[in-house]
């Protein structure tokens, strides 16, 4: 079966294109040109991933995507034009997954798209389960547990916790992180990962002393106390 994109887009020429280029290396797509069509389609339970540009009239990126975390986990690239580095941010601390800078080649968001899509490796035990103190993941279901609270974590989101978790204790570099959460190398001046790990932390809360649970370890990367 084949995996289903959703392009929200008010570019038609350029949605026409990336629908073709997706088509012909087998995925299904469907098209939105405006942010309140493409939240209704966001949410129909049809599509395994969004594509979504920040810079739409009306309804603009941030507020789409906005509405599709108030009610969805879905993942969401977004596409954005270079230089728009705080909405980029404001995207990403809102729960996108990843971005894309434009232009990009339908090529080049392909292999996005399909680093996103896969996560679970197809040899992941069903029932293999993470454990670390409160914290408790079930990569091959994608979910995660602190103290029996479920928590709401994006799929890089939870990519990343994963990979921490499977480092408990110990430092995970930046750029292990991009490659295994988001399929792409590290770059200098990349803040996406430091974005996504803000999330986390405030999702996670706390230790009983006030400290992070993921810690920053300088010119090492992170650091998932165990706890």
């Amino acid at each position: 079966m084949s995996e289903n994109v959703l392009l929200i887009d008010d570019d038609v020429e350029l949605l026409e294109l990336l629908r073709d280029y997706l088509m012909r290396e087998g995925f299904g797509v469907e098209c939105a040109h405006d942010g309140i069509a493409g939240v209704e389609a966001a949410l129909s339970g049809r599509h395994d991933l969004v594509v979504l540009d920040i810079m739409m009239p009306g309804l603009d990126g941030i507020q789409t995507l906005n509405r599709i975390r108030a009610q969805d986990a879905i993942p969401v690239l977004m596409l954005s034009a270079r230089g728009d580095d705080a909405d980029r941010i404001l995207g990403l601390e809102i729960g996108a997954d990843d971005y894309v800078p434009k232009p990009c080649t339908p090529r080049e968001l392909t292999a996005r798209i399909r680093a996103i899509l896969k996560r679970v490796p197809a040899t992941e035990p069903a029932t293999q389960v993470l454990v670390s103190g409160d914290l408790v993941l079930w990569p091959a279901q994608r979910r995660a547990e602190d103290a029996g609270r479920t928590l709401a974590l994006t799929s890089t989101e939870f990519s990343i916790l994963e990979m921490l978790a499977r480092h408990a204790g110990q430092p995970v570099g930046k750029a292990q992180l991009s490659e295994s959460a988001l399929g792409r190398p590290f770059t200098r001046f990349d803040r996406s990962i430091d974005v996504h790990i803000s999330s986390i932390r405030h999702k996670l809360g706390p230790l009983p002393d006030g400290r992070p649970r993921i810690h920053t370890v300088i010119r090492r990367g992170y650091l998932l106390v165990v706890a």
